[in-house]
């Protein structure tokens, strides 16, 4: 029996003997290769790998081979976003419910049909008997997504029919999973502030008849206490979340994996386990703390050319985190504008309205927006088209919203839910063939040694 040092000193040698073992391959070598490194054209366009009838991303258009810029359009089953988000607030009503019913059956529903369907939502949010307690409680984690994926796959354990993938199975688990993960995150939320932040343990119970929105904040404030503005700007941001076409890693993850024909929950799970990363999922986290720096460090924040001089610190690698990256400005699709972005920062204008004390912090996000593309310009020389993403302004919304940064990436997940079950259910049942791409191996033919040999 090893002791703890002993075991410790040989976890050690072996971890050293990854050392100077997996370094990136040349980038000369994946063109030598035809490799699409990261499933990238040379243009930056993505590669083709299947098709969708589920959402649309637009941001260019080609011609003669020629990638060319236009406005951005982001469509749920052939519906502008703009007109789903528009419409419901034009009508004062919230907009999720229908956007999920929408991506998950192809169709708007009748006013009927979504009373109905928003009805059963709100009645599936309660998690099983022992679930909070056994599966979120016992086993706290510093990591929200990483609890949200722990219990989306214990969810497997609670179903009577877990593994069968017909359409009605399918739906059936992801209607429940939709309903649910937003309990999941605000209980695996209230129990990290509480093991490991060391806050008071408050758990609310779901309530009927009232939206996502409004029950996600409900049950986030210890005194249940939220306004109608809060609560719509919340749906909003939902709304805008759910759904971002097939090719984005989560939802690729969610094809990939449901391909192999496994269940629901893994497949969910694993799309977590995506956008937990911090070049999916963590960038509204980066821009926080971008403007967080630029905040201490710029002394004049209505001053252009004092915010135009911290950009271009932070674009040479001298300031912030040394990438040379303005986070919540470009997006890999997106070049003249972002419709998500536009739509959040409309109704954050509206938001600030009711919070003056964020007025002058917003004025500084929509002036590093502006500036952006003339930094660029001037240190990189290169006019390239470029917009604010959607990243830009969603943390800060949170931020007004009274929602922690631990959170941000969550939400994301609770939104998305819905676009990573609508294509898992299209990959299932209208694909039918396991995605397998190809690795060309650069390894050579090497004679076995002896033991003794070595």
């Amino acid at each position: 029996m090893l002791t703890p040092e002993e075991k410790e000193k040989l976890k050690e040698r072996f971890q050293h003997k990854a050392e100077g073992l997996y370094v990136p391959f040349p980038r000369e070598t994946f063109k030598q290769y035809g490799v699409k490194r990261g499933l990238r054209n040379d243009d930056g366009t993505g590669v083709i790998a299947g098709l969708t009838s589920i959402g649309a991303v637009i941001g260019y258009y080609i011609d003669d081979g020629e990638k060319i810029p236009t406005e951005g359009h982001l469509r749920y089953r052939g519906y502008d976003i703009m007109d789903l988000v528009h419409h419901a607030e034009e009508e004062k009503r919230f907009g999720f419910e229908e956007v999920v019913y929408l991506l998950l059956f192809g169709s708007l529903p009748d006013k009927e049909t979504l009373a109905d369907f928003t009805r059963l939502i709100g009645n599936l949010r309660k998690l099983p008997k022992g679930f909070a307690e056994d599966m979120i409680l016992k086993a706290p984690s510093k990591d929200i997504m990483n609890k949200m994926a722990r219990s989306v796959l214990a969810s497997y354990s609670y179903d009577e029919n877990p593994d069968e993938i017909s359409a009605g199975n399918i739906l059936r688990q992801s209607i429940e999973l939709i309903a649910r993960l937003p309990v999941m995150a605000a209980y695996g939320y209230q129990a990290k502030s509480h093991y490991h932040d060391g806050n008071s343990l408050y758990l609310h119970s779901p309530q009927l008849g009232i939206s996502t929105a409004e029950n996600f904040l409900y049950m986030m404030r210890k005194d249940n206490q939220y306004t109608r503005e809060e609560a719509e700007m919340l749906d909003v941001l939902l709304m805008i979340h759910a759904e971002h076409g097939g090719g984005n890693n989560s939802t690729f993850t969610t094809r990939v994996v449901s391909s192999s024909g496994t269940d629901t929950y893994s497949a969910i799970a694993a799309a977590i386990g995506s956008l937990k990363g911090p070049k999916h999922g963590g960038a509204n986290a980066k821009v926080m703390g971008m403007m967080s720096e630029i905040e201490e460090n710029v002394k004049h924040w209505e001053s252009d050319g004092e915010v135009k001089d911290y950009l271009a610190k932070i674009m040479r690698k001298e300031a912030f985190d040394r990438e040379g990256l303005i986070y919540g400005m470009g997006h890999a699709i997106y070049t003249y504008s972002d419709p998500r972005c536009i739509l959040l920062k409309e109704r954050a204008e509206k938001l600030v309205k009711q919070k003056p004390e964020f007025e002058r912090e917003f004025n500084l996000y929509k002036a590093v927006e502006r500036l952006t593309p003339e930094v660029f310009a001037e240190v990189k020389k290169n006019n390239k088209v470029m917009c604010a993403n959607v990243d830009m302004y969603s943390g800060f919304v949170y931020k007004m919203l009274g929602i922690s940064s631990d959170m941000f990436t969550p939400l994301f997940a609770m939104s998305r839910c819905v676009g990573w079950c609508a294509h898992r259910l299209e990959e299932t049942l209208g694909c039918s063939r396991i995605i397998r791409p190809a690795y060309k191996s650069l390894i050579k033919s090497r004679a076995y040694k002896t033991l003794e040999e070595r």
